[in-house]
């Protein structure tokens, strides 16, 4: 596409004619003709705007909004603020009450909202929910052609800010209904507004829904939240773990707190009691667990009840006697719950137990006992099912109904007294059944026929292993008539069903609040059989991340022996840490373990450990996957720098960030060098990170670094030619340097090359080592690192529940700890002193003679102090070198650390 394009305009017709101009603030005028049509634009009511319309004054801000067809609805959002020439995009992942897209709307507050015609024609549920709750909002219908995502997609390359273009195509990945609601709202100022933008000039930024953790597509993926990576059908995701709900309603909301896990410490608390109590009330959960048995999908029913068919028909009638049954199935279920959640204490139970009070929905009980009959339960096989909706209104309500169901009555035992005829006629053991399509047919077992042939009586013959199916002239008339019987009960009893429809939706909305109320139970119920089942503690919220014996929940499910604990600690101080060790001992098992039990903490559920404490985190992110990006057309190392890319732009302290094996995929010098750029921002930025990578160097250069620590997988090397993985996490960077050549030595790679690889490398470290320094500078960067992590400890026990003798042996031993630990710093630094004079004064000797030798043999020379190419090669190698850590320990004090 060339870059001087615009995004298509192939669709507008006579619309595309409108000259574009740039927007005056003083005078807005609306053309009337606007979007071409008069059915893709309400009329305009001439109401003025408000202040609750308005952002900061005379500011325009124009937003598109759609919804996924889907019972959990996903809803896009695209706010464009003409004044300010901003643009901001969210996808929700919201419930039938649509209260996380009412909360954006009403913190945004957009003077127009536009929403497809569809939606308007008749009013969806969200657009009468927007214009009950948000009155002073305009809302525009406008025609559906406009919600395009490739013409949205187009937008956003054109018009974004270049240097935000790469990360918000990684924010916006898979957002459909965000990318659609742009192009639907840039087209409608282009084309009403007659407003256009300059290319690159527009600020669109991606927002995750309020009071939810960010988590990106890529993390998702990668983190395996929603989906197993190697088999999509497997339940071994988080999701699939967590997933032991026995509602429709339940699994929905649980699927959207995985994606967007709560961000508000009072509300998890809640959820965290909630759970609590019914771990260790046993009578509670499990009469809780039992009542749940008994509900249908009533967010499936509800919606199909508030809907408004533009052709009304048989099928029609049909499924409304059904969500009615359903709809009395489900309001006959709500008691249980209510007994079940009598004595709980926890606030959310309470407040469940208060929602399912009778109060809420005895007017809609006592509607349904006026219209239905008190024995009609819902029911699935086709036939029951029949016989319920022919039986659900109550006799009496209808005469004409009555005589209706009286004349079905009679056909159906007409048509099975026809079968019983037939099977004494032929002295043939004859079973009638029923399926939606034939109707009534008739099933005989093919023993009954071993030795004769089938009357021709029978038709429409299918055999099977050991039955014959088949029909008669006769039965199919009785077929004919019992349906016609059967369509005249349903139309009689669709004007009372009808009629009862039309004043329950008047008493709907309670009955969204209790299914909302009832999923979340469900959620909370799961949760609790997961840990009445396994070994998972519950954690507590603070500034501090503290894991003792920490799992992985989907490894430690599917591996049959048994899991490896692991603890994890990380204050401010210790915020950012590096993750060494070799390959297969398990770096990346670790770091995704902490991000689980993250996401698992701000959900609301308890995490496998023995112990766990956790921040809360607003932003998740990974940085994980090494395959090639086919779709985009990008290979592993650019997917990955997109990737990180817009971790950069996005990241703050309040974010928790997981990498593995950064740089991987290029050149070692230059994976390095973009790895260690990258810790270096990522420290920066206060966000906890973990930092799994193979290059040694890096923990190296960033040991000094304020806010840094290194760790280790550890492994067993002690017997010759074998590698032992212990899968615990130690202090330091690894130790062992060469486990890449013991783990080929393993393999039985030829001895040739593991000689010659054993030489290089051996060549290659004494050169490091020679170029090793210890300075002054490192040692004072050493100490502040010290001080910085006692005033930590400090105030954590300052805030802490340590009293008495056991806070002063704590001071005691803590003093001595740091006494210890700086006199070994200053035994370093004044080592390392000495060891540089010794140098010095040697290198000053061997100038000396050099520069003799040199005056003998040639004035000229030594007047411009040259020396030989030999010991010119000698004193570079011995040079000192600029350490990377030197230029990072120097910056580390500045910032929340000074």
């Amino acid at each position: 596409m060339a870059a001087s394009s615009r995004p298509s305009t192939s669709y507008t017709s006579a619309t595309t004619s409108y000259p574009s101009r740039p927007y005056d603030e003083s005078t807005t005028p609306r053309p009337s003709t606007s979007m071409s049509r008069a059915t893709t634009s309400r009329p305009r009511t001439g109401r003025p705007r408000t202040a609750a319309s308005t952002i900061g004054g005379d500011q325009q801000i124009i937003c598109a909004i759609s919804e996924s067809r889907g019972l959990s609805p996903i809803v896009g959002l695209a706010f464009v603020n003409i004044s300010t020439t901003e643009a901001v995009l969210c996808q929700i992942s919201d419930n039938q009450t649509y209260v996380k897209t009412i909360h954006k709307l009403a913190c945004l507050e957009p003077t127009e909202v536009l929403v497809m015609i569809t939606a308007a024609q008749p009013k969806s549920k969200l657009y009468s929910v927007i214009e009950g709750d948000l009155p002073h909002i305009r809302i525009s219908p406008i025609d559906r052609k406009y919600w395009a995502e490739t013409t949205g997609m187009e937008y956003i390359q054109q018009l974004a800010m270049k240097q935000d273009l790469e990360a918000l195509k990684v924010a916006i990945e898979g957002n459909y209904y965000a990318i659609c609601c742009i192009a639907a709202v840039l087209k409608y100022i282009e084309l009403s507004l007659l407003y256009s933008f300059p290319f690159h000039s527009l600020r669109i930024t991606y927002q995750p829904a309020d009071g939810a953790m960010m988590t990106d597509l890529s993390t998702i993926h990668a983190l395996e939240l929603i989906q197993n990576l190697q088999n999509a059908r497997s339940k071994d995701c988080l999701f699939g773990l967590l997933n032991q709900t026995q509602t429709a309603m339940g699994a929905r909301v649980l699927k959207s707190s995985v994606l967007q896990p709560s961000t508000s410490a009072a509300y998890l608390t809640k959820r965290y009691d909630a759970l609590e109590e019914l771990t260790t009330r046993e009578d509670v959960f499990f009469a809780v667990r039992q009542a749940l048995k008994a509900f249908v999908d009533v967010d499936r029913v509800l919606t199909a009840i508030t809907l408004i068919p533009t052709k009304p028909s048989i099928q029609h009638s049909e499924q409304s006697i059904n969500n009615v049954i359903s709809l009395k199935q489900y309001v006959k279920s709500i008691p249980p719950i209510y007994e079940a959640l009598e004595t709980t204490r926890s606030e959310l139970l309470v407040g469940i137990f208060e929602l399912c009070s009778p109060a809420n929905y005895t007017d809609v009980q006592a509607m349904i006992d006026d219209t239905i009959n008190e024995d009609i339960t819902y029911q699935v096989q086709p036939l029951d099912l029949r016989n319920q909706r022919t039986y659900a209104v109550k006799s009496g309500v209808n005469g004409l109904l009555d005589v209706a169901r009286q004349t079905y009555k009679e056909a159906n035992a007409d048509a099975y007294q026809l079968v019983t005829g037939l099977g004494e006629t032929h002295e043939i053991a004859l079973e009638m059944k029923y399926d939606t399509a034939r109707q009534y047919y008739i099933r005989i077992a093919a023993s009954e026929i071993e030795d004769r042939n089938l009357p021709d009586v029978f038709i429409n013959v299918f055999k099977k292993r050991n039955t014959i199916e088949c029909q008669t002239l006769d039965l199919l008339k009785w077929n004919q008539k019992i349906m016609d019987s059967h369509h005249e009960v349903l139309q009689l009893s669709d004007r009372s069903i009808q009629e009862f429809i039309q004043n329950l939706r008047a008493e709907i909305a309670p009955l969204f609040k209790i299914s909302d109320a009832i999923a979340l139970l469900d959620v909370t119920a799961s949760f609790a059989q997961l840990v009445t089942t396994q070994d998972y503690c519950r954690p507590e919220l603070t500034r501090t991340l503290a894991i003792k014996s920490g799992r992985h929940p989907i490894r430690e499910k599917i591996h049959k022996e048994k899991y490896v604990p692991n603890d994890a600690y990380a204050t401010r101080q210790s915020r950012f840490q590096i993750i060494t060790g070799c390959n297969m001992s398990g770096k990346s098992t670790y770091i995704r373990s902490i991000a689980l039990m993250a996401v698992m903490t701000q959900i609301g559920c308890f995490v496998p450990a023995s112990y766990a404490s956790f921040p809360i985190f607003h932003q998740l992110f990974a940085r994980i996957s090494m395959d090639d990006s086919i779709e985009a057309n990008v290979s592993t190392f650019a997917a990955e720098m997109r990737e990180t890319a817009f971790i950069l732009r996005n990241i703050d302290a309040r974010s928790m960030v997981i990498v593995d094996e950064l740089g991987r995929g290029t050149s070692t010098r230059d994976g390095l060098s973009i790895a260690i750029a990258v810790a270096e921002a990522l420290v920066e930025s206060g966000a906890f990170v973990w930092f799994a990578t193979h290059f040694r160097d890096l923990a190296k250069i960033l040991a000094e670094r304020s806010g840094v620590v290194n760790f280790h997988l550890s492994v067993d090397m002690s017997e010759a030619d074998q590698m032992k993985m212990l899968y615990k996490v130690a202090s330091g960077a690894v130790q062992e340097e060469h486990y890449g050549l013991a783990l080929a030595k393993v393999v039985d790679l030829p001895p040739d090359v593991l000689r010659v690889a054993e030489q290089v490398s051996k060549k290659l470290t004494s050169n490091m080592e020679k170029r090793k320094k210890n300075s002054k500078t490192l040692a004072l960067v050493r100490r502040r690192k010290l001080i910085l992590s006692l005033r930590e400890q400090l105030v954590q026990a300052h805030e802490g529940n340590m009293n008495g003798k056991v806070l002063a042996t704590w001071m005691q031993k803590l003093q001595d700890e740091f006494v210890n630990r700086m006199a070994a710093i200053d035994a370093d630094a004044a080592s390392a002193a000495d060891e540089s004079e010794e140098e010095s004064d040697t290198g000053t000797e061997v100038e000396a003679e050099a520069r003799t030798e040199s005056e003998a043999e040639d004035r000229s020379v030594s007047h411009g102090g040259g020396t030989r190419p030999e010991e010119s090669a000698e004193s570079m190698e011995w040079s000192p070198e600029p350490r990377f850590e030197m230029t990072g320990a120097l910056q580390s004090e500045t910032g929340d650390e000074s």
